[in-house]
């Protein structure tokens, strides 16, 4: 159905390490490290979240060596663009200067894995041939810098992947589970057009009820596969997991009885970046040359909604 050949990140240029957020709320660096295992985090304090997107879009397509007029379709996961109008894949086209069209997903965290599925699809039905993906996050702007439990877990950041027609992709399954309230922002907008009553759009999570999702909906995929592919987690030689939170990934990975070189991690760096963290982390391990041909990677994602998916690709690039 597809294969990745292109693959671009970029973060902004402000970091906030775990001492910004003593001077916030009451937190330490140990309490924060042995609870989430998150160092710092990058925060857009200026410019704009289309900038962002662009500069992945752009390390992508040069990684890819095609330009932006050789480009189907671009799809952006995010909670939000700079506009509710237009969507931020619009406007990272006209930045870009592609002729193609363009439209945004929200699925919150695994928005990557759903745009793979949308891409998939369309690659396999003959419409489009090269797709751009970027999914971009500004997390901060959903943050209340006065909740410790929430305020120290996320980041801002746009991973992006060029995908094309090939036979990588062994295997890609996207759902949802009820569960909305225990993971959600909402827009800050009145509820009624009457009212000029706004409310505070800050995203609001169930911790220990994400945490048993995670760990379920990766564990369960991980099993699906193993049906489907008859493969082991012993063939897989690359676990790329969403990167919330590194006591999430220790679990999984000590359940599978993996070792631990085989679960890359950026969230220590980075934070929680939503649907940016699976397309940031494969595009530091593609930069590094950690990636070999053939290798199996498994990407595995979940977020609001409550969303979830997960895939298998054979590394063909």
């Amino acid at each position: 159905m597809l294969k990745i050949i292109g693959t671009g990140r970029a973060v902004p240029d402000f970091i906030a390490d775990n001492a910004f957020f003593e001077r916030l709320v009451d937190t330490s660096d140990e309490w924060i490290v042995s609870r989430t295992g998150i160092k710092t985090r990058h925060i857009l304090t200026e410019g704009s979240l289309t900038e962002l997107a662009f500069k992945a879009a752009k390390n992508a397509l040069d990684n890819a060596n095609i330009k932006p007029n050789d480009l189907d379709l671009i799809i952006c996961s995010s909670l939000q663009g700079d506009y509710i109008t237009p969507s931020l894949a619009c406007c990272v086209k006209s930045k870009i200067k592609a002729t193609c069209p363009a439209f945004d997903i929200n699925a919150a965290c695994a928005g990557f894995i759903y745009s793979l599925n949308v891409a998939a699809g369309l690659i396999k039905s003959e419409i489009y041939n090269n797709v751009l993906i970027i999914s971009a996050e500004r997390l901060s702007k959903f943050v209340d810098y006065t909740d410790r439990s929430t305020c120290v877990l996320f980041g801002d950041g746009a991973g992006a992947a060029v995908v094309t027609e090939g036979n990588a992709l062994r295997y890609i399954n996207v759902g949802t589970e009820e569960g909305i309230e225990l993971l959600f922002a909402n827009s800050g907008l009145p509820q009624n057009c009457f009212t000029k009553k706004r409310e505070q759009g800050f995203i609001t999570m169930n911790g220990p009820e994400i945490f048993k999702f995670a760990t379920q909906t990766v564990l369960s995929a991980i099993k699906d596969v193993g049906k489907r592919l008859s493969i082991k987690a012993d063939d897989i030689k690359w676990f790329l997991l969403h990167q919330a939170n590194g006591r999430i990934i220790d679990t999984i990975r000590k359940t599978l009885k993996q070792p631990q070189e085989k679960f890359p991690e950026n969230h220590s760096k980075f934070g929680n970046t939503s649907a940016a963290s699976i397309p940031m982390l494969m595009d530091e391990l593609n930069r590094e040359g950690k990636f070999k041909k053939g290798d199996l990677l498994f990407l595995s994602a979940f977020g609001g909604g409550l969303t979830k998916g997960s895939c298998v690709i054979t590394w063909d690039k």
